[in-house]
């Protein structure tokens, strides 16, 4: 993706082909279709828990659409301010990332509110994401709230062990790695649940492994989690 407003760089591991889409099979396939510019609509809302993946598939979705696309990650950008926002309604397809962070913010606000009226009223999309629904968002404009309801909401499942295991192989795959069963689940088991630690620790994983020039063993696992001060047996 081109970033011809936004000093960013996507993540690499951050397309649909790493994302383990079970329970989340249709939003997948709208955002998708989104990214080619295959459906006819304002967008989507998306919604759910940290670390259940909200951030990849905007990313991924920008990847996809490449210079039709910009990825607006507020976490990073509200101290920056709304001036951040003026051209971005150049661009089809508009990924808003953690709005909940300038929600009640009132010049923040007006200029999503802009954003939005620019966006729809020359055939853009947007897509924004939060951690909550729309209407539990603590947005105080009435007129941007109105604006968003527009938008299609989808929750996006979160994973239960067996699910974040073959999440994790996925993640492997992706990289070129070969994380056997007994290996990942180990991993599910001695380690925070959370899909991002879970990746960061994968992450973790492919370099030490590259380095010892070793295989994803539980052995080779213990002795990482071991460097890394962790307690290998609690759970």
């Amino acid at each position: 993706m081109s970033q011809l407003v936004l000093p960013l760089r996507l993540a690499d591991h951050a397309v649909f082909a790493s994302f383990f889409e079970h329970g989340n099979e249709s939003l997948v396939a709208t955002l998708s279709d989104l990214a080619r510019g295959a459906v006819d609509s304002h967008g989507c809302w998306i919604w759910g828990a940290a670390s259940t993946g909200k951030t990849h598939l905007l990313q991924a979705v920008c990847e996809s659409a490449g210079d039709r696309s910009v990825y607006v990650p507020l976490s990073m950008f509200a101290a920056a301010g709304p001036a951040i926002l003026e051209g971005l309604a150049s661009r089809e397809l508009i990924c808003i990332d953690d709005i909940e962070r300038v929600a009640g913010n009132a010049d923040w606000e007006l200029a999503l509110f802009e954003l939005c009226n620019e966006t729809f009223d020359a055939g853009g999309q947007l897509i924004v994401a939060a951690s909550t629904a729309p209407r539990e968002c603590p947005i105080g404009l009435a007129d941007l709230a109105s604006r968003l309801s527009r938008l299609p909401v989808f929750r996006i499942h979160a994973l239960d062990d067996a699910e974040r295991m073959e999440a994790l192989q996925l993640r492997a795959r992706h990289r070129g790695l070969k994380l056997p069963d007994e290996t990942a689940s180990y991993l599910i088991k001695r380690s925070r649940r959370d899909m991002a630690s879970l990746y960061a620790l994968l992450d973790q994983l492919d370099l030490e492994a590259l380095r010892a020039k070793r295989r994803l063993t539980i052995p080779f696992v213990r002795e990482v989690l071991e460097s890394r001060k962790v307690d290998p047996d609690s759970a």
